[in-house]
């Protein structure tokens, strides 16, 4: 499976939705356009036009990774079957997807980041994942070199196939944007951790407030 640009957006859109808002799952053409379109949550931002997502949804669909959904309506839905094509856990699915939508990542960025799909209780978590998809027979996501002046290695998908693993992640889809600097990313995750562990604190201590007995 050698997946281009938009193939992959398309994809992980599915992916995102499907387990971030199940409600709206399946997906709309116009629902997949506005996912892949999305100005957050994505990296590199993409401009996709309806005539672009169509044909990633047909390769995808030869690739048997997305099919038309059965639900009799009047608008036709996709729904995904990566799960199932590629045999993934929840944890795994979370990864890819992340993966997919914003290219190489930190374990800590993926940790913080997936917390509406996979809560991972600890980075030793991540990295458990991130060594399942990489020990397959047919590798599914590779570790990048240390970039200069950056503390963590990052990781990539291979869904876009081998020769991607060469380059530094940061490969720029025409037309798209370019990533923040690798120093704003680092402080951005940095921060982004910080947010997500004082969360964890405060609905641990509301937890015990609300275990003791009334005076």
């Amino acid at each position: 499976m050698v997946l281009d640009a938009t193939s992959q957006r398309v994809l992980g859109s599915l992916m995102e939705k499907e387990m971030t808002t199940p409600d709206a799952y399946p997906l709309s053409l116009n629902a997949i356009v506005a996912a892949a379109n999305q100005r957050s949550s994505r990296d590199p931002v993409m401009d996709l036009t309806e005539d672009q997502v169509r044909m990633a949804l047909h390769a995808l669909d030869t690739e048997g990774v997305v099919v038309a959904a059965r639900d009799g309506g009047r608008v036709a839905r996709y729904e995904h079957r990566i799960r199932t094509v590629l045999n993934l856990r929840r944890d795994e699915t979370a990864v890819m997807c992340l993966l997919l939508l914003r290219g190489a990542q930190t374990p800590g960025e993926l940790r913080t980041r997936a917390e509406r799909m996979y809560s991972f209780e600890d980075l030793a978590s991540v990295q458990a994942t991130l060594d399942r998809l990489a020990g397959r027979e047919r590798p599914l996501v590779a570790v990048l070199p240390r970039a200069p002046g950056s503390r963590e290695v990052r990781t990539m998908h291979l869904l876009g196939g081998p020769a991607q693993s060469r380059d530094d992640g940061r490969e720029r889809a025409p037309g798209t944007e370019r990533p923040v600097s690798e120093v704003a990313s680092n402080a951005i995750e940095t921060l982004q951790d910080a947010v997500a562990k004082l969360e964890r604190r405060v609905d641990m201590l509301e937890a015990r407030f609300r275990e003791q007995p009334e005076a």
